[in-house]
C-alpha cells in the first residue's frame, strides 16, 4: 500500500469535484493499483478500493471498463460492490465476463439481473460453472432458444421439475435442445419419457447414439413404455415387470445374473421386459416372437446382448413353462445353433425387429 497514501488525498478531491476526464484517469490508476496488489490485500483494503472505484469507474471509457471487468472476473477477492455495479451494466461486453465466471456475485444479485436484463445477460449467466435452481428457473422462463440450449447443456446447472417440464415442452420443436436435455445425468426418468414422447424418431435415434450406456438403457425402457407395454395377443400385463426392471437398472443391477434369476423362477414378463431393455426391441414385439413356436428369438436376442449358454438355456426352459420338459436333443440343437450364430447376424435381425 505504498502508493495508496499519496494517492488517496488527491482521490478524495477528484471524487468530490473532479471532471469526468480526471475521474476516468483516476479510475484507471486506482484500478491498476488494486489489480497489481490484489493477492496481498486484506479485507479492509479491498473495502477501501471498493468505495473509491464504485465512484470512479462509471466515468471510465468503455474499453477500460471492459478490461477491468475481464480481469476482475478472475479474482476471488474482487470488490463486491464494484463487481455488482459492472455486472448491472447494459453493455454485455462489460457485464458478460463477470456474469459468466465471477465468484463474488451473490445469488440474489444474479437472480435480480436475470429478471431485469436481456438475452445477452441471460446467456452469459447460463455459462457459469454452477447454476442454482432459483437462477435456472428465471433463465428458462425468460431465455430465448440460445439461452435455454446453453443452460440445458451446462453440466453444473440444477433444474426444478418445472424448468425441466418447460425445457421439454420447448424441445418438441428443437432437436438440438432435445439432445442436450437427454444427455443430462440428472434428468429424472419421468422427464426422459416425456422428452422422448415429444420427439421424432430421427432425434430419438440420435439421442440413443450419443447417450452414455446407462442412459441408453433408460431410453430403451422409456421407449418400450411409450410404444406399448401391454401386448394385445397374449393379454399379459408387463407394467409391473417393467417397473421392476427400471428399478434394477437404476441400481446398476440389470445384468445377465438378474435375467438368469428371472428365468429360473419362470418369471416370463420380467424376462421379456429385461430383454427388451437390453436390446432396444419393443416389448410387444419380443413377446410375440418369444411366445411363438420357435426358440430362435431367444438365441438371437441373447447373442446380441452377449449372454452365456446357461442363461440362454434357462430362458428356453422358462419359455416352455414349468410343466414342459424339452428333449435332450432339442436342447443340444439349440446350444449348437447358439454357438454357431454370429453376433453380426443376430444384430441385423434385432435391427429388423426394431423397425417393425
Amino acid at each position: 500500500m505504498t502508493t495508496a497514501p499519496a494517492l488517496l488525498p488527491e482521490l478524495d478531491d477528484i471524487v468530490r469535484r473532479g471532471d469526468p476526464k480526471r475521474r476516468a484517469e483516476a479510475a484507471r490508476q486506482v484500478g491498476e493499483l488494486f489489480l497489481q496488489g490484489a493477492a496481498n490485500f486484506r479485507a479492509d483494503h479491498i473495502d477501501l478500493f471498493d468505495g473509491v472505484l464504485t465512484s470512479l469507474v462509471p466515468h471510465a471509457e468503455l474499453a477500460a471498463r471492459i478490461e477491468l471487468a475481464e480481469r476482475l472476473a478472475l479474482l476471488a477477492n474482487a470488490p463486491r460492490q464494484l463487481v455488482g455495479q459492472l455486472a448491472h451494466e447494459d453493455d454485455i461486453a462489460v457485464a458478460g465476463p463477470l456474469l459468466r465466471r465471477s465468484p463474488v456475485i451473490d445469488e440474489p444479485v444474479l437472480v435480480e439481473i436475470a429478471n431485469a436484463k436481456g438475452q445477452g445477460h441471460l446467456l452469459a449467466m447460463a455459462e457459469r460453472p454452477k447454476l442454482s435452481v432459483g437462477l435456472t428457473d428465471v433463465i428458462i422462463r425468460r431465455g430465448d432458444r440460445d439461452v435455454v440450449r446453453c443452460a440445458a447443456g451446462n453440466a453444473g446447472a440444477a433444474f426444478s421439475d418445472e424448468s425441466f417440464a418447460e425445457m421439454i415442452r420447448r424441445a418438441g420443436q428443437d432437436g438440438v435442445l432435445t439432445l442436450k436435455i437427454g444427455r443430462r445425468d440428472d434428468l429424472p426418468p419421468e422427464h426422459l419419457k416425456s422428452l422422448l414422447a415429444g420427439s421424432i424418431d430421427v432425434i430419438r435415434r440420435r439421442l440413443f447414439d450419443v447417450a452414455k450406456p446407462e442412459r441408453q438403457s433408460e431410453i430403451k425402457l422409456a421407449m418400450s413404455e411409450i410404444e406399448g407395454v401391454i401386448p394385445q395377443v397374449t393379454g399379459r400385463d408387463f407394467v409391473p415387470a417393467q417397473r421392476a426392471i427400471l428399478t434394477l437398472h437404476r441400481a446398476g443391477e440389470l445384468n445377465e445374473a438378474a435375467v438368469l434369476s428371472f428365468a429360473r423362477a419362470y418369471q416370463y414378463e420380467e424376462c421379456v421386459a429385461a430383454l427388451a431393455a437390453m436390446t432396444g426391441v419393443k416389448i410387444v414385439t419380443l413377446d410375440r416372437l418369444i411366445s411363438g413356436d420357435r426358440y430362435d428369438p431367444i438365441l438371437i436376442a441373447s447373442k446380441t446382448i452377449g449372454f452365456d449358454w446357461p442363461t440362454v438355456r434357462a430362458l428356453i426352459l422358462m419359455r416352455l413353462g414349468r410343466n414342459r420338459v424339452p428333449s435332450p436333443s432339442d436342447i443340444e440343437g439349440a446350444r449348437v445353433n447358439f454357438t454357431r450364430l454370429m453376433p453380426s447376424t443376430a444384430q441385423r435381425v434385432v435391427d429388423f425387429w426394431k423397425s417393425r
